[in-house]
């Protein structure tokens, strides 16, 4: 049997090892920290749900299966499938205006619309990626993002070597998954062919026959490996909470770089990390099977014969059983491109390899994750800490089925709090503000506009309007808010916990609410940088939590020489809103409260405030301030500008305070632009502008 395929057959045994029943993992050796995307979540097994893709002979999908159709197998034992769900995922796209070449960003986020798209990881493997190919990496990673990722889907980045803050937190935001995807750096070492080819040539005539040939990095290529597995095992570990849903780890990588054969041969080399690798395999294939993710092994190398490696040794004579030589350089590609296999197999996903054309998997991969059936089933066996195998079939002839082959049933249950000491205070608020999903329930709008605040910080304003029908506003109604700001290296860097009590409320107020909602303005001081801020809230009353993700860039206004705040808004609509808390700032620049509402009747009035910030106020120059509704098209209907004069600011740096108001009458219903733009007649600066996408609906009734 060839080399490579006896060790697919090792690795599939201990694949399936893992899930024999009465078995339990060996202990491992420390593990890397999990990845920084957050606090870890709660994981349960009441009930096994397993996602299923059915295809038929030409590879497409068949979505007419009834649940008689399938049939369900726990170790060896027909199961009663309790819940069946067909899924099917519209994909959709980004709204951007025609003359614009990417979609604005939105300044509001919401989980009104409950969230119905797929939910991928993206596990960028450095240390198995070759510096050389690292652009290759980031072309491949960047084509699945760019060309596939609907609007309705969240992703996540992670890396598997480097800095945390080159990993990303869930979200749609397209920018900022690319700038995590070009913090790819890749740190593969060098072949261990290579490396023994090299010791070959340089102990050639000290070398007695049968003497072995050592890999002097054989070590750290063991570690490397065992740090890739784990980081897969985490991430499938933190995926655990999501229910209901199929979820995806794309792990583009190279393939594990370490000779688990050599182990089995005993040729007396220092190669001794096999063992390890092989229990950080299996327990990487047991994770993803319990927390039922499938993983998508992408080898973003394509078609590849090494070239770049084998130029190292093509003058070195070729003894496999040395492990020098083209034959032990093509035994590395096959066996780490295995390791691909059996991790995608195992799972439920499956691998591409030796393909240059990453389009045609990457839509099927979009397809596997878009239209799949969903079974649930009540375990036979709920006992912690057991392994069982599954087995899924289908009745109707000539189809393929591809599911996770099994699954643990966790040793706890316990949920793992977040590290505020300020933090959620009812379980409910904590696992929505945990949960990597938006959760819908309690409907809210967070809006959020950074200010230049005492030095280094910002002052970052941000609102949370929650929908009345979903508050039961009884006597002693109480509405527990928190929010946490998560930098890139995911720590808390700020963050609260509010009670909003509403005791005795007038049948007027409470009339108000249920009809327009509740409206929590608060500021959080934040450095520079990107954070995710986390709001959840909990009607402890009625018993509805909501959460939502917002993604915030924080701009360093002490350093840049011109820059703008966030744009706040208000309306004579909006501001009808209760305001639990009104912002003092505030106050005397805008007639209302900032409100979060970016729909607009013809008979309404936007009144909008920001600043510019001029760090070079004492060199004499004007700054022009513009303000203009856009069509989609590109046709300004609607400009106001002005000029202010660095004299305003004395000479110091500082901001200037700005206000417009627009009129809404002229404008036809329909989805426009509204910009801010600021321009230094002094030097080079570029012009600074924010961009919200608003739109105009008929005239309310009743104004």
């Amino acid at each position: 049997m060839h080399k490579g395929l006896r060790l697919t057959a090792l690795l599939v045994f201990l694949a399936g090892a893992a899930l024999d029943a009465g078995q339990q993992p060996p202990a491992q050796p420390p593990a890397p920290p999990p990845p920084p995307q957050g606090p870890t979540f709660k994981v349960r097994v009441d009930y096994v749900e397993v996602d299923v893709v059915v295809t038929d002979r030409q590879g497409n999908l068949v979505r007419d299966l009834k649940k008689e159709d399938f049939q369900v197998l726990e170790d060896g034992k027909s199961q009663s499938i309790n819940t069946f769900t067909m899924v099917d995922i519209p994909i959709e796209r980004a709204d951007r205006p025609l003359f614009a070449e990417s979609p604005i960003e939105p300044d509001v986020k919401t989980n009104e619309k409950p969230f119905d798209g797929r939910v991928y990881v993206m596990v960028i493997d450095d240390l198995h990626t070759r510096f050389g190919r690292s652009i290759r990496v980031k072309a491949a990673a960047k084509q699945f993002i760019e060309r596939r990722l609907g609007a309705n889907d969240l992703m996540a980045i992670v890396h598997t070597a480097g800095s945390s803050d080159a990993n990303q937190e869930f979200t749609n935001n397209k920018r900022l998954l690319l700038a995590a995807v070009d913090k790819t750096s890749g740190r593969k070492l060098d072949s261990a062919t290579a490396n023994k080819t090299r010791e070959f040539n340089n102990t050639r005539d000290l070398r007695q026959q049968g003497d072995p040939l050592n890999d002097p990095e054989d070590a750290e290529r063991g570690f490397n490996a065992r740090n890739t597995l784990d980081t897969l095992r985490n991430v499938a570990d933190w995926f655990g909470s999501v229910r209901g849903r199929r979820k995806a780890i794309l792990f583009v990588s190279e393939g594990i770089d370490y000779d688990i054969y050599d182990m089995i041969a005993g040729n007396g080399s220092n190669h001794h990390s096999a063992s390890m690798v092989m229990d950080s395999t299996r327990d990487a294939i047991s994770a993803a099977t319990r927390s039922n993710v499938a993983i998508y092994g992408i080898d973003p190398r394509g078609l590849t014969d090494l070239g770049d490696e084998s130029i190292e040794i093509q003058s070195y004579p070729d003894d496999t059983s040395l492990g020098i030589g083209s034959g032990s350089l093509q035994n590395e590609l096959r066996l780490a491109q295995d390791s691909l296999r059996v991790l995608s197999d195992e799972t439920g996903g499956f691998a591409v390899v030796n393909k240059n054309d990453f389009a045609t998997a990457y839509q099927r991969i979009v397809e596997d994750n878009s239209s799949y059936y969903v079974l649930a089933y009540y375990p036979p066996d709920p006992r912690p800490g057991r392994l069982h195998k599954i087995d899924v079939r289908v009745t109707r002839p000539g189809l393929t089925v591809r599911a996770r082959k099994g699954y643990v049933t966790p040793k706890k249950a316990d949920a793992v709090t977040t590290a505020n000491t300020k933090g959620p205070s009812t379980p409910e608020l904590r696992e929505a503000i945990d949960s990597p999903l938006p959760v819908s329930g309690l409907t809210l709008h967070v809006f959020a506009a950074p200010f230049k605040g005492a030095a280094p910080n910002a002052s970052v304003l941000f609102g949370v309007e929650m929908r009345g029908r979903d508050l039961q506003l009884a006597q002693n109604a109480k509405v527990v808010l928190s929010y946490l700001a998560i930098d890139q290296n995911g720590k808390i860097k700020a963050g609260n916990t509010d009670s909003l009590a509403m005791p005795n409320l007038k049948p007027e107020t409470r009339a108000r609410i249920e009809q327009t909602g509740l409206r929590v303005l608060n500021r959080l001081d934040l450095p520079p940088g990107k954070y995710q801020l986390r709001v959840a809230a909990h009607d402890t009353n009625g018993g509805n939590v909501g959460s939502v993700q917002y993604d915030l860039n924080v701009p360093d206004f002490q350093k840049a020489p011109f820059s703008v705040s966030g744009v706040v808004l208000t309306s004579g609509l909006g501001a009808a809103l209760p305001t639990v808390r009104a912002d003092e700032q505030l106050k005397p620049v805008l007639p209302g409260p900032p409100i979060s509402l970016r729909s607009f009747p013809q008979n309404d009035e936007i009144a909008l405030f920001a600043e510019v910030y001029d760090n070079e106020a004492s060199k004499p120059h004007k700054v022009d301030i513009v303000t203009t509704i856009t069509t989609d098209e590109g046709r300004v209907l609607f400009k106001t500008d002005e000029t202010r004069d660095s004299s305003d600011l004395g000479g110091a740096r500082g901001g200037y305070g700005y206000t417009t108001r627009i009129p809404l009458k002229e404008l036809a219903p329909g989805k426009y632009v509204l910009k801010v733009e600021a321009r230094s007649r002094l030097g080079n600066n570029p012009p600074v502008a924010r961009d919200l996408r608003i739109e105009i609906t008929p005239p309310a009734a009743g104004r």
